[in-house]
């Protein structure tokens, strides 16, 4: 099994609901539990979403629990034709996960979703992943899944 990482993950997913609908949600930081498969509970301190905006993570696998931190590091609403992109790095694994909004043809949006590792992945994150979390491979394909399954859940409720 091998111990390298994925540099990017993404999946996109239309959604029949105007961007200022969408944006609402993803930037709903505390909401996130609701939508992410990973996520337990999420707290912004100061409770406001906005750049620079730091939260905490409670996140699970099965029976496993673990905490993160994230910090906002785009927070671009979407105006008009022009595309919004909410970000956020994760502390303890460097990784960014972002959400891009794009207004597509017939009024609704187009909801991309990825984990970038523009300064790769933390060694501690490494060996955590391949000691308890099941190895690199496995942990890539739940991520995937998750990715897909936050994106479903985010349409659900912006098309209700």
């Amino acid at each position: 099994m091998s111990d390298t990482y994925e540099k990017l993950l993404e999946d996109s997913i239309d959604i029949a609901a105007p961007a200022d609908r969408v944006w609402s949600l993803v930037t709903d930081v505390p909401r996130m539990a609701k939508w992410s498969p990973q996520v337990v509970k999420s707290t912004v301190k100061g409770g406001e979403v906005k750049l620079g905006a730091t939260f905490s993570n409670l996140n699970k696998q099965g029976i496993k629990r673990w905490p993160t931190a994230g910090k906002v590091v785009r927070f671009t609403p979407p105006a008009g034709d022009t595309p919004g992109e909410f970000a956020f790095r994760i502390r303890e694994n460097k990784t960014i996960w972002s959400f891009t909004l794009e207004p597509t043809a017939d009024g609704g949006t187009r909801l991309t979703e990825r984990r970038e590792t523009p300064q790769g992945i933390s060694s501690l994150s490494l060996l955590l992943t391949k000691a308890v979390l099941g190895g690199q491979q496995p942990f890539t394909e739940e991520l995937r899944r998750g990715i897909r399954q936050t994106l479903e859940r985010i349409k659900a409720e912006a098309e209700a």
